[in-house]
């Protein structure tokens, strides 16, 4: 069974486009049904119209607020069938509603750091504190988002990389972003894995 997957975004969505390029290849056995945006422009939504993927933007402001914004985004992507919801560089905090609205949908979440550390930050900000903190390897972590959680629900695919001596910010953010593109392909993958008949039949 082919899964039918929405992906929540943000920003430049490198992290939707390696998605993409996996279901392309072949590589991944997803289909994306709907992607949805926080934000009104932002090149994550270009990509999904290049793809031919039905997109929308969901922002506060012109929404009724946070929570009346993600309810309906909830309830889109429960009418677009989606059967895993895939937060890839989502930058805000889901509230309890948008959880009460999804139901059993299972939703994930990319976070680019080795959690628990580095946890409840984002974007540079992450990075920074990996460097002020002098640690010897970070990494990327993908995993479970529940209702009233921030970046601390079951571990998913986690993986390592060093810091190594001279790293920016910027060369840090760009070798954990790699990471972030091959272990969120691999938490889709696990996901379908599961959705197969053979998976859920006893033998």
């Amino acid at each position: 069974m082919t899964l039918p997957i929405a992906v929540g975004v943000s920003g430049r969505g490198t992290n939707l486009q390696a998605l993409i390029d996996a279901i392309r290849s072949g590589r991944l056995d997803a289909r994306i049904v709907f992607v949805a945006s926080s934000r009104k422009s932002t090149p994550a939504l270009e990509r999904a119209v290049t793809a031919g993927i039905p997109c929308r933007a969901f922002p506060p402001a012109a929404n009724g607020g946070r929570e009346a914004a993600q309810t309906l985004m909830a309830a889109t992507i429960i009418g677009e069938g989606a059967e895993l919801v895939v937060l890839a560089g989502y930058d805000r905090v889901l509230c309890d509603a948008f959880f009460a609205r999804i139901g059993d949908v299972p939703v994930i979440n990319i976070h680019p750091s080795l959690l628990p550390a580095f946890g409840k930050l984002n974007g540079t900000a992450v990075h920074e504190a990996v460097l002020a903190s002098g640690a010897s390897k970070t990494g990327a972590t993908v995993h479970r988002a529940h209702a009233g959680m921030l970046d601390e629900g079951e571990i998913v695919v986690q993986r390592a990389l060093p810091v190594l001596p001279g790293d920016t910010v910027e060369t840090l953010s760009a070798r954990v972003l790699a990471v972030e593109h091959e272990i969120l392909v691999e938490a889709v993958a696990r996901f379908s894995e599961l959705a197969r008949p053979s998976a859920r039949t006893p033998a």
